[in-house]
């Protein structure tokens, strides 16, 4: 029951963002006339901050031996973070707003995260991680098909979608309520330790390959601004964030599912090679048309790796310290993402809007090659 509780949570509080998310780059641009460089500013800050937040959560959480009240407090969080946007003038305030969402994900994930893998049996935990990403990402779907029916039809402009977008954010919070904590463990028979030395070698090893592909992954925001970049219109660009998120829930449970047939490896492999190749083709093309297959095939590699990712960590991290594990590897990409927004915002202006695709691209193909390796033959 947690498992749907959580995975309704999830999908309402996506409704909610993603109502918001692919408008941002066209409301930080057209509306308020910032740069791409403070696109990259304001999303690397939040995404950031957000996720440093993520590895204190965990700890919290596994000192505590509860998960459910940082997980209420996370999402409600979030819910307020869009206040900010309805009445955003400047881009500061939206900055604002962001670093208040992205605030409340980063105290939610690690603890939410760890209550998956508490209430699921270790055998199916893929398959629980991939149904949680897969409502999540339906819940994304009906939130972009929300912001195109009332942009299309007239009957709300930016700031009101960002207004309507309040009402899910808040019934996602009001449903957590209903979960309740599973405790694998007594709270305090061993004390959690933020302690790199203390993981397992293979967790280590993969948590420094996530360290470092992160620096080629930044803020799926560039996605949607090389899509208007290439000069496709905004309602389309929604369409072409709708195509992405379908895919991705589509895949994300089955993915899940074979994860824990095939071994978690096999699988992060791919995901790591779609996302080079797909970036590589983001670089490349310079025809709108060729997008209505990238965004697809990008939907595929989140699908494949996303829950897999959080069910890998799982596994290899000690049952005592697992929310701790979970938020360290959150922690881990968010300390990337800020380079990685800055890197993608400079060499957008510097170089070229190819340019921070080709950079993603190579570190994708090698992040697949290096998971090979430092995972063996798990």
């Amino acid at each position: 029951m947690n498992i749907i509780i959580l995975g309704l949570t999830s999908l309402l509080t996506d409704i909610s963002t993603e109502m918001v998310y692919p408008l941002l780059p066209m409301f930080l641009t057209q509306t308020l006339g910032a740069s791409p460089a403070i696109l990259g500013l304001i999303e690397g800050i939040a995404e950031s901050v957000a996720s440093l937040l993520r590895v204190f959560s965990g700890y919290i959480s596994d000192r505590l031996g509860r998960r459910k009240p940082l997980a209420i407090v996370g999402y409600a969080a979030s819910t307020l973070g869009k206040v900010f946007l309805v009445v955003a003038q400047a881009w500061p305030t939206v900055l604002a707003g962001r670093f208040v969402d992205r605030f409340g994900k980063g105290v939610r994930t690690a603890p939410r995260d760890a209550l998956i893998a508490d209430s699921a049996d270790p055998a199916r935990r893929g398959r629980a991680y991939g149904l949680h990403r897969a409502m999540d990402s339906l819940g994304a779907t009906l939130g972009v098909i929300a912001a195109i029916v009332l942009l299309r039809s007239g009957a709300a402009n930016v700031r009101a979608i960002f207004l309507w977008s309040l009402i899910p954010a808040a019934l996602g919070v009001g449903v957590l309520f209903f979960a309740r904590d599973v405790r694998p463990h007594r709270a305090g028979t061993q004390v959690p330790v933020l302690r790199w030395s203390l993981l397992p070698a293979k967790l280590r090893a993969y948590l420094l390959v996530v360290f470092v592909f992160t620096l080629g992954n930044s803020s799926n925001q560039f996605l949607l601004l090389r899509a208007q970049n290439l000069g496709v219109a905004t309602a389309a660009v929604l369409v072409l964030y709708l195509v992405f998120n379908v895919t991705y829930a589509a895949v994300a449970y089955p993915a899940g599912r074979l994860s824990d047939w095939m071994g978690r490896r096999t699988l992060l492999v791919a995901g790591y090679a779609l996302y080079g190749l797909v970036y590589l083709g983001f670089g490349l093309t310079s025809s709108p048309g060729s997008l209505w297959l990238l965004f697809p095939i990008y939907g595929l590699y989140m699908g494949v790796s996303d829950g897999v990712e959080k069910a890998l960590v799982a596994d290899l991290a000690p049952t005592p310290i697992r929310a701790t594990a979970i938020g360290l590897h959150a922690t881990l990409v968010g300390i990337g993402l800020l380079p990685a927004s800055l890197l993608a915002g400079w060499m957008w202006t510097s170089f070229g809007p190819a340019v921070p695709f080709y950079f993603g691209g190579v570190l994708g193909c090698g992040a697949a090659v290096a998971v090979l390796v430092v995972l063996g033959k798990s």
